[in-house]
């Protein structure tokens, strides 16, 4: 019995994938639930499993559109597993003599070798070079006019070296990633407002806490959780920076699903942290650290990317000190975090070195206001400077559940 293999629907809303590589070849054999092809969608990468055990005949190509529903493979169920063997060694053969070239005749060395041409030296000037930079080819090893025209300065000349292109298909995934940034430059009032944070209150927090956190919940106790309490309590002060725009009418959100910008192996993804409001410090770290290993492990799903409400992106860690991050679209709003760096700063009258962190807050100007932005960002930032009070209820210990 023959089974056709036919693409399942990745999510709603999605009506075709593209093969973007096949794990298994023409003719082999494949067991049940082995994953045989990786196929992109718009919004993520998934795996295709075999649906059942047996001999597989591949019907679409790697970078092929396929619609959902479409037949990609044929799986002959009544083949038998073949038996491993191993490959015939090759038969020596008694290795052939090969010819020697002649060899040229050594060049006669004399006082000549080595200098240059009257006409010779004029060209190498004109170059930068020496005679010693140029094998000459005239009698007894002088250099020529011609060897001097023909040579190439040590520093290069266009047309040296490898200039060889390579012309690759987009994924999916990034060709719908460009369509959408374009779309957002476009579609939306963007704008981004700036501020700067200390971070040694936090910095003081997690050397206080991180091992015993660690220790008894088992993941680490990071800046994430610290950035999304900040940001969920900010929305709530600032709901037009938690609403969007769907036509003639804003849409606000009570709720705070906050989508977080994560690096996987086929590009950055933005799962969604769900109800981040309501999550503890354990909550969060736990939900982020469970979310980047799905995305890593590119077992992310359409679902878990869809439906957040604001985005909190790390340019950070990859060493970025100011960014203007783009929106993610519908939502209204996104901030970005940077790296963290010792600078100067003024504390009750004295120049002190803290650890400083500039922040981002890119939106859109048609549904957000000056002073919504301004007041939001200001609101993170007052919470990450004084987290005991404003985020941990004036007990550190109890909020972060030791």
């Amino acid at each position: 019995m023959v089974l056709e293999m036919k693409v399942p629907s990745p999510g709603e809303s999605i009506t075709e994938v593209e093969i973007a590589t096949w794990l298994v070849e023409d003719g082999d054999y494949v067991e049940k639930d082995q994953p045989i092809a990786e196929v992109d969608s718009d919004k993520a990468t998934l795996e295709l499993p075999a649906e059942e055990s047996g001999i597989i005949t591949l019907k679409a190509e790697e970078g092929d559109a396929v619609a959902v529903g479409a037949v990609v493979c044929l799986i002959d169920m009544d083949a038998k597993k073949p038996e491993g063997s191993e490959a015939p060694k090759a038969e020596e053969k008694p290795a052939e003599k090969k010819e020697e070239a002649p060899k040229a005749a050594p060049v006669e060395t004399t006082y000549a070798t080595g200098t240059a041409s009257p006409a010779a030296k004029k060209v190498l000037a004109e170059k930068g070079m020496s005679a010693s930079d140029v094998s000459g080819t005239g009698k007894a090893g002088r250099v020529t006019k011609d060897d001097a025209i023909k040579a190439v300065p040590s520093m290069g000349t266009p047309g040296m070296g490898s200039r060889s292109t390579e012309r690759k298909k987009l994924s999916m995934l990034r060709r719908k990633v460009a369509q959408r940034l374009v779309s957002v430059k476009n579609e939306t009032a963007m704008l981004t407002t700036f501020n700067e944070v200390n971070m040694q209150p936090i910095f003081d927090l997690r050397n206080q806490f991180k091992e015993d956190f660690k220790a008894k919940h088992g993941v680490g106790l990071g800046f994430m959780s610290f950035f999304t309490k900040a940001v969920t309590r900010a929305l709530q002060l600032y709901p037009d920076v938690n609403s969007m725009i769907d036509g003639d009418f804003q849409v606000k959100n009570d709720f705070q699903d906050i989508s977080i910008a994560v690096s996987g192996p086929k590009g950055l993804m933005v799962p969604v942290i769900r109800n981040a409001e309501n999550l503890t410090f354990r909550g969060v770290e736990s939900e982020v650290k469970r979310l980047a290993l799905r995305a890593r492990d590119g077992q992310i799903t359409v679902d878990e990317m869809t439906g957040g409400t604001f985005t909190i992106t790390n340019g950070g860690v990859f060493g970025s000190m100011l960014s203007t991050p783009i929106i993610n679209p519908p939502q209204s709003g996104i901030l970005g975090m940077h790296n963290i760096v010792n600078r100067p700063m003024a504390v009750n009258g004295e120049v002190v070195i803290q650890p400083i962190m500039y922040v981002a807050l890119s939106y859109d100007h048609r549904v957000i206001d000056g002073r919504e932005s301004v007041g939001f960002l200001v609101a993170v930032k007052e919470a990450l400077e004084n987290p005991i009070e404003l985020l941990m209820d004036n007990n550190p210990a109890k909020a972060l559940e030791m």
